[in-house]
């Protein structure tokens, strides 16, 4: 489907829907530019932001509707409504509580709940919202150039409907997959949230090797971001196994072969491994600690 029929169809099917963003940073931004592209109009975006610069400048550029404190959120519950929690998750207890008393209706649903605030659990952002229509969405900082992959996760309380408007918001910043059990987000923030720095540690060293073996800066980034996006690309593309891949690059005896061997003597592959796993126990003890109160 094209990309005007997929906006298309973005905006009829979702035509009564409000977004209102609590946070206009870097990931708030990305989405709501994300969302108009995809075919949601400015009036169907606000963002309540208390720095001023920053909610001028969207609405300068965007077209959305300014919002300067919680306490001027006034919804439409005649609109199917959907907060986006784009907030620090040290922040998340206290916005929800101020919120808690602006998402109940008597006749209407109260909104959808999209938290991207990392660390923040469904049962203690239902707590504090005393609202049980949530997703926790964990996005990566590709979203800001649209590139970005969000692990999503919703318990029985949130129907067929809301996970695809949930989905629809976050794949408007690249695409999203569900997990089963809310305890894989801390695995999603260890291998995609967290990721990108491991790649771009990566890069750093492509490079720095390069320059040590003479290359002059501007050549060894040249050949290291190319590489490795040429390599990733590559991947996306085949139905094999980056192992197959991996092997098909490398002849016995030569100069692959070498650099392998000594990436394998000095353990990368387990270093990277434990790496993951102590980013994911510390997404574990985050939560533990966030719902504390």
């Amino acid at each position: 489907m094209s990309t005007n029929k997929t906006a298309q169809n973005s905006t009829q099917n979702n035509s009564n829907v409000h977004i209102t963003f609590i946070g206009g940073g870097n990931m708030g931004r990305a989405l709501i530019s994300g969302l108009l592209a995809s075919g949601f109009k400015p009036n169907q975006i606000s963002v309540v932001e208390s720095n001023t610069a920053t909610a001028l400048k969207l609405h300068e550029d965007f077209g959305v509707q300014r919002i300067a404190a919680l306490e001027q959120i006034a919804l439409d519950f005649s609109k199917n409504n959907v907060l986006v929690m784009a907030i620090k998750p040290q922040d998340f207890n206290v916005v929800a509580k101020g919120l808690a008393s602006k998402l109940k209706h008597a006749s209407a649903p109260g909104p959808l709940i999209l938290s991207i605030a990392a660390g923040i659990r469904l049962k203690d952002m239902s707590r504090w919202l005393d609202h049980t229509r949530c997703v926790r969405a964990m996005p990566n900082t590709p979203a800001l150039i649209g590139k970005g992959i969000t692990g999503l996760f919703a318990d029985a309380a949130v129907n067929q409907s809301d996970r695809a408007l949930a989905e629809a918001i976050c794949n408007a910043v690249g695409q999203a997959v569900w997990v089963s059990e809310e305890k894989l987000m801390d695995a999603v923030t260890a291998v995609s949230g967290s990721g990108p720095a491991y790649v771009f540690a990566f890069l750093e060293a492509m490079q720095s090797a390069g320059e040590k073996l003479g290359l002059d800066a501007k050549t060894a980034r040249k050949l290291a971001y190319a590489t490795l996006e040429g390599a990733t690309q590559l991947a996306h593309n085949s139905d094999e196994h980056a192992g197959v891949l991996r092997e098909r690059v490398t002849s016995k005896g030569g100069t692959t072969a070498v650099a392998l061997d000594v990436m394998k003597q000095q353990g990368w592959h387990e270093i990277l491994e434990k790496a993951i796993d102590a980013a994911s126990q510390r997404g574990k003890a985050m939560g533990d600690e966030l719902g504390q109160d």
